[in-house]
């Protein structure tokens, strides 16, 4: 403004002021007083400041002689201001209206958004001027966007993402086609997780009408599900973006696309529905409680639970499978469930059965191999063992190829790509039937003889993982069980004992997955030693499982464990690996909930495929973040503190605390078998550059976690290395101790702390820290040790701790040979 201008501001400051001390017409008198000019830059100010509404209201009806850009920056303003208070919004917009009508124009972007923003607060407007009027005002300044050939409004379809503008651009065709903007325009109204059965009926009648109908909703829904993450824009917040897939128009089109889809009878439904809530429901960083677009997911789940009978079987498989594995918003994941049970009890299964019967062949014969022949050469894709999948290629005269051949290439360029795309799926489905058959071992789940054979040992994608577990057989009724691994006979099947007998998977029998919680110390020493001596790994650590029984201390809590409390823990580490386990929670940090989280896993329904009553069981554990750890946006630590379960009755019952004693012994020992993990994989202690960082940073803690007591997954590790060590080429260098391998080197003799990785130097305890090469694997020397051993591993723990402790043993073992001068330094001090 000018010098006149700015005392125009001051006295108007003055006046307000005044007129909130005496009330009366104190402002609007010395409004009148102003001439055109000044009140235009009164009216400027007070809008501004928001200072007085009823002030505003009688300059928005005088004749200022307001100018485009004197209106464009009073719309821009009101559409920027922070609308939280809805019942002033729209007087907020009384001023901008009045101003760009007296203008005889307005920024055409500003109007819109101005418009869309009046619409979502017609239904909450509750004082103020009438909403209906003024969107009337705004129609008649709106300028109609020049037509793009599809007959569309600019309503449908909107601008205010990317996807909008991209299906016009992609599909103008589809979009143009008599009757698909009746169609559309009525998906757009759905602003519900589920349809009305009026909204239903007039769907029917609207997609009847359209000729390519299927056509057009799959092109729309296909190109959601790839769509990408963006900067959205939200219509009624000019200059504003937050990252997403669509905007809110957007978003209800393609929720009632999704329902339209689920009448359609066509192959490709359950498919495109469930690639929606894939993309929709992860992305943002891909944890927490974070993704795309949260009611696009919900909507879409929903829409999943609606199928039946062969559609229902893919559904189910999406369902139980990548969509619970991928994402991990606690909303959508509870919309899962809620499908699941769904299906379920129309069908008088439970959703682990279902689960089971809907696990995709794609194609695999009973080896868990498919060949698919492409022209003189064969594309080759397998499973191989433990659970992994690869794709190889076969030339005319048998040679194996890693890659396709030029020739295949060029000609085979489409089934090459199918083939690819198998290859995904199938390692996909690997990972899904992995989890899967985990949560049965952790529930103890049994299986009539004819649903085992069928989905747990034949299945050309299961059955390549339920050959290499350990199974138990019953045949009167679970009073005794036989243990053995999965056999093909010349009369079926067998269990092969561990001393070379077998027993017969008759008609009646019972078989469950083996647990060494109800094994005899005999029975999993012996099975270890089997194992390791075929080479036979597992797909999870099942022989080497660790156990957790109730402890004296936990008998007196009763209804907690502080078995793993008051460790300190890299937090963004632990943080992934309990979103990886399944435990979901509040975030840390100032920015989510605070100071302390809960982070809960419901656990796998216990006992036999049969029914959704009984009860339900879910493990509570508590972290907060540790004292000191300033930085409240971005957590680096935090310490641990109890576990406790609880339980309720049927899937809808409340939850209750349980006590400890009351908990299947199983499943307890499964919830403090993932606590350990945690603690064991992001403990500071496991952090060899730790003390580096500050004398005062727990380095009590870091000394004594990092070579103190061994840990139960620590004291597994020690059986597993007591059985490889006697077959490497430096076992006459090592010696286990009951908390360390003792490694003799040339130049001086070291020892690694099986449960942190650690190491110290004799005879002095001298701290030796290595960074790890994750690059190279168990067996392999390093550091210019150059061993060429590649030692079998019974199994592989989640962050390596086993690989990496062998892997410094051999370093160790041929110290002369290190080049690596930050470990040489400190050997040689």
């Amino acid at each position: 403004m000018t010098t006149a201008g700015v005392g125009l501001e001051t006295r108007l400051y003055q006046v307000c002021a005044q007129q909130r001390l005496e009330g009366g017409a104190v402002l609007r008198g010395f409004l009148e007083s102003l001439l055109h000019k000044e009140r235009r830059q009164a009216a400027t100010w007070l809008h501004a400041h928001d200072a007085n509404r009823e002030a505003l209201a009688w300059l928005a009806g005088q004749p200022l002689g307001w100018t485009r850009p004197e209106a464009d920056t009073l719309l821009a303003g009101a559409l920027t201001e922070d609308n939280s208070q809805i019942p002033h919004s729209a007087a907020r917009l009384q001023l901008p209206l009045a101003a760009a009508e007296q203008a005889g124009t307005c920024d055409q972007e500003l109007l819109r958004s101005a418009r869309e923003f009046l619409a979502a607060t017609r239904y909450v407007q509750h004082e103020g001027p009438p909403v209906d009027e003024m969107l009337t005002r705004l129609d008649t300044l709106i300028v109609p966007l020049p037509s793009d050939g599809t007959g569309l409004s600019d309503k449908v379809l909107d601008h205010h993402d990317q996807y909008g503008p991209r299906m016009r651009a992609v599909h103008k065709d589809l979009l143009a086609a008599p009757g698909a903007a009746a169609l559309l325009t009525h998906c757009g109204t759905l602003d519900k997780l589920r349809p009305t059965k009026r909204w239903t009926k007039q769907t029917a009648e609207l997609y009847a009408a359209v000729a390519s109908g299927e056509q057009l909703v799959r092109a729309l829904l296909e190109g959601i599900a790839v769509q990408e993450e963006h900067h959205v824009t939200p219509p009624w917040w000019a200059g504003s973006t937050w990252p997403g897939l669509v905007a809110e128009g957007n978003e209800l089109l393609v929720r009632g696309l999704l329902w339209t889809a689920a009448g359609i009878d066509a192959d490709w439904v359950v498919r495109v529905t469930a690639e929606v809530a894939l993309n929709a429901g992860t992305g943002m960083g891909g944890s927490g409680g974070y993704c795309r677009n949260g009611k696009l997911a919900t909507s879409a789940v929903a829409a999943l639970a609606t199928f039946g009978g062969a559609r229902g079987e893919e559904a189910v498989a999406w369902l139980g499978g990548r969509l619970k594995a991928k994402i991990r918003n606690r909303t959508v994941q509870k919309g899962i469930a809620k499908a699941l049970e769904e299906v379920a009890e129309r069908s008088g299964l439970t959703p682990a059965m279902l689960r089971e019967r809907a696990v995709p062949q794609l194609g695999l014969d009973a080896r868990g191999v498919r060949e698919d022949q492409l022209g003189q050469y064969a594309a080759v894709l397998a499973v191989e063992a433990p659970g992994s999948a690869a794709l190889t290629f076969r030339g005319p005269d048998g040679q194996i190829l890693k890659t396709a051949p030029k020739a295949m290439r060029e000609t085979y360029a489409t089934e090459l790509k199918a083939v690819r795309a198998a290859l995904k799926e199938l390692r996909a489905t690997l990972t899904t039937e992995r989890s899967r058959l985990e949560e049965q071992l952790m529930a103890g789940t049994r299986w009539s003889a004819r649903d085992w054979a069928q989905y747990c040992v034949e299945h050309p994608v299961t059955g390549t993982l339920g050959r290499t577990l350990l199974w138990e057989g019953s045949d009167d009724g679970g009073a005794s069980w036989t243990s053995g691994l999965a056999e093909r006979t010349g009369a079926g099947w067998a269990l092969a004992t561990v001393d070379g007998l077998a027993m017969p998977v008759r008609e009646g029998t019972r078989l469950r997955l083996w647990h060494p919680l109800h094994a005899t110390v005999d029975d999993i020493r012996a099975w270890r030693e089997e194992l390791t001596d075929r080479e036979l790994r597992q797909p999870f650590k099942q022989a080497f499982r660790e156990i957790y029984p109730l402890t004296p201390a936990e008998h007196e809590t009763a209804v907690y464990s502080n078995r793993f409390a008051a460790h300190i823990l890299r937090y963004p580490q632990a943080r992934a690996l309990m979103t990886a386990r399944g435990w979901h929670g509040n975030h840390l940090g100032r920015h989510e909930d605070g100071h302390a989280a809960e982070m809960v896993r419901e656990l796998p329904r216990p006992g036999e495929l049969r029914s959704t009553e009984g009860e339900y069981w879910r493990a509570r554990f508590y972290i907060e973040q540790v004292e000191g750890d300033h930085d409240e946006y971005d957590v680096q630590l935090c310490a641990t503190d109890q576990v406790r379960i609880e339980r309720r009755r049927g899937p809808r019952g409340a939850w209750i605390g349980a006590e400890l004693v009351d908990v299947p012994a199983q499943l307890l020992s499964e919830a403090l078998r993932d606590v350990d993990l945690f603690v064991g994989v992001a403990s500071i202690g496991a952090d060899p550059e730790w003390q580096d960082g500050g004398a005062d940073r727990h380095h009590d803690y870091w000394r004594k976690w990092s070579f103190g007591e061994l840990t139960e997954s620590a004291r597994i590790r020690r059986q597993a290395l007591a059985r490889l060590l006697p077959r490497t080429r430096i076992a006459d260098r090592v010696e286990l101790t009951e908390r360390f391998l003792r490694v003799r080197g040339e130049l001086r003799t070291y020892r690694i702390h099986l449960g942190s990785g650690n190491v110290l130097m004799e005879p002095d305890d001298a701290y030796l820290c290595i960074v790890a090469d994750r690059s190279r694997s168990a067996g392999d020397g390093g550091g210019g040790g150059g061993g060429k051993d590649r030692l079998f591993l019974p199994f592989e723990e989640d962050g390596g701790p086993l690989a990496l402790i062998l892997s410094k043993a051999f370093l160790l073992a041929d110290d002369a040979r290190i080049r690596d001068r930050s470990i040489t330094s400190q050997i040689l001090r």
